[in-house]
């Protein structure tokens, strides 16, 4: 290259970082916003609004009708949870991703258990719960209830959540924690699923599937429940349709408090968003312990719940794939998604 065409050309790749410099020191938050966003695009790809009906759909078609616990079609939305478990890439925790509920009477439903483990240079001995419902009411009447807000939408956030941190895991990511994920069985009857994976806990059944270790309750660091999560008809005092609920905030570090707000800035989500049931201190009392962090929360364990609150559909034969708000739904999961990123 010549002298000339030389100076020019430096004189321009100088002029260039200037710019860029000059222009990020007026933007950083933009600039950060973009070079996160980048980070994370190729596993929030993975994340479709078809993806999203085809499998909230699966879960409330009649084949499983309504998912409940010890019934065929209960049965049926557990095999193929188990199969998104494997096709995700969760490891079995024991010889099987299907840990058993016992109900009473001969009558057995099925947790559905695999987990992502952590860095993979750096393991730590430290695990994060996250869980959804796959059970529902069932068939009552011939009648099927299909339960697609409740609570096929909180298990398929929880499986994409699962999937874009196994992506993210795949491209050389890695996290302090190890992430248990749990579709949980028989909600519906008192809680028992998820009771049931806490005695596993306490009486020391529930191994590590890479050091076989025990999994102790001092070694759990967060719970993470994901219930009706797919519904815009409840809003908050706004009145916006993009709005997500999270209760129990206050149960976790101080220094923790504030990253659902960074979140939902920094990755540019920009969803409204209440540490309130509504605004009321009774009815937050009272919905925080309605789902599976319960048992949880009993344990001392910091525990957190996602969900868009209880519709008119709640529990109806109308409560079906048609109703979710897919858009809405995929912006949750990615809001979600991020702050368990930052939380790990």
């Amino acid at each position: 290259m010549h002298s000339k065409s030389l100076k020019k050309y430096i004189r321009t790749i100088i002029f260039m970082m200037v710019s860029v410099a000059i222009h990020m020191a007026a933007c950083p938050e933009a600039y950060a916003q973009n070079a996160m966003a980048r980070e994370h695009q190729p596993a929030k790809r993975l994340i479709t609004q078809d993806k999203l009906h085809q499998q909230i759909s699966y879960l409330c078609d009649t084949l499983c009708a309504g998912r409940a616990t010890g019934e065929k079609g209960g049965g049926i939305a557990g095999l193929w949870l188990k199969r998104e478990f494997e096709r995700i890439g969760l490891m079995k925790m024991g010889k099987s991703y299907a840990l058993p509920v016992y109900l009473g009477n001969g009558k057995y439903g099925r947790n559905i258990v695999g987990m992502l483990p952590g860095s993979k240079d750096f393991r730590k001995d430290k695990y994060v719960v996250i869980g959804a419902h796959y059970d529902h009411i069932g068939t009552l009447d011939g009648k099927i209830y299909p339960g697609a807000d409740a609570n096929a939408s909180g298990t398929v956030a929880m499986l994409s959540i699962a999937e874009m941190l196994s992506a993210y895991r795949n491209l050389g990511k890695s996290h302090d924690s190890n992430v248990i994920f749990v579709a949980f069985d028989a909600k519906e009857h008192n809680m028992a699923g998820s009771k049931a994976l806490w005695n596993m806990i306490e009486n020391g059944s529930l191994k590590d599937p890479i050091s076989g270790e025990t999994i102790t309750k001092s070694k759990i660091t967060m719970m993470v429940n994901i219930d009706q999560i797919g519904c815009t008809s409840a809003p908050l005092k706004s009145g916006r349709k993009d709005y997500i609920i999270m209760l129990g905030n206050e149960s976790l570090k101080p220094i923790k408090r504030d990253m659902l707000r960074i979140c939902n800035r920094m990755f540019a989500i920009d969803m409204e968003y209440d540490y309130t049931y509504y605004g009321s201190k009774n009815f937050t009392q009272m919905f925080y312990r309605l789902s599976d962090q319960r048992v949880f929360i009993d344990n001392g364990i910091p525990s957190v719940l996602f969900t868009s609150g209880i519709t008119m559909n709640t529990n109806k034969t109308y409560d079906t794939p048609e109703t979710i708000d897919l858009e809405i739904l995929r912006k949750r999961i990615f809001l979600i998604y991020h702050w368990v990123d930052k939380m790990l």
